[in-house]
């Protein structure tokens, strides 16, 4: 069964940053659009960042310039760079497999706090 597995969230101070990063375990990586999502207490779940199979990204307006989508196909993994990070920025980050149909991962929490 294909698995998307989430890593590298954690606890981290305003300003910090982390990598997150996510295994697909499939077949045909590289034709997937990837995603990052995230989903804060009491809040509905939104769009991060995604990639296109031709490495075409996208972000959400308030994460521009702070965060960086990446994917290395040959290791069938998809990263989220995470910089200058703000306490809004809290919340279960879930990543995202879309090709044909979608798979989510388990999610990795962040928190962002002094």
């Amino acid at each position: 069964q294909v698995q998307v597995v989430e890593s590298g969230g954690g606890l981290v101070q305003p300003g910090g940053s982390l990598r997150l990063s996510c295994v697909y375990s499939g077949t045909v990586f590289s034709a997937h659009t990837m995603a990052w999502y995230r989903q804060a207490p009491g809040k509905q779940r939104e769009l991060v960042a995604d990639i296109s199979s031709g490495g075409r990204t996208n972000y959400l307006d308030s994460v521009k310039g702070r965060f960086t989508i990446s994917r290395d196909n040959a290791k069938n993994t998809v990263f989220l760079q995470m910089n200058s990070l703000k306490l809004e920025d809290t919340a279960v980050y879930y990543c995202h497999a879309r090709y044909r149909t979608y798979k989510w991962g388990q999610g990795t929490q962040v928190t962002v706090s002094s």
